[in-house]
C-alpha cells in the first residue's frame, strides 16, 4: 500500500510542476519576454497545453468566461493542491 501511496504522491507531484511551468510560460508569453516564433519555445508551449486541456477542460464547462482571463488553471490547481492535502493527511490509511 505504501507504494500506492508513493505512486499518487508523484503524479500529483508532476501535474503540479508542470502547472507551474505552463503557468508561468504563459506569463513570459504575454509579457513578451518569450516569443512563440521560437521553434523551441513553441514546441514546449503546444505540448504542454495539450498535456494540460483535458484537465482544464471539465474546469471550463462550469466556469464562466471572462474573456482573456482563463480561469481554469486556477480551479485546477486549488483542486490538485486539495488533493495533495487529503493524501498527506491520509497517509496513515497506506502503510
Amino acid at each position: 500500500m505504501g507504494m500506492l501511496y508513493d505512486a499518487l504522491d508523484l503524479i500529483l507531484n508532476a501535474v503540479w510542476f508542470v502547472m507551474i511551468v505552463q503557468i508561468i510560460m504563459s506569463w513570459l508569453i504575454s509579457f513578451q519576454v518569450l516569443n512563440l516564433r521560437q521553434p523551441m519555445v513553441a514546441q514546449i508551449w503546444y505540448s504542454l497545453n495539450r498535456l494540460l486541456d483535458p484537465l482544464y477542460a471539465p474546469f471550463r464547462r462550469f466556469l464562466p468566461q471572462t474573456g482573456g482571463l482563463d480561469l481554469a488553471p486556477l480551479a485546477c490547481f486549488i483542486i490538485l493542491i486539495v488533493l495533495q492535502n487529503a493524501l498527506h493527511r491520509n497517509a496513515y490509511l497506506f502503510f
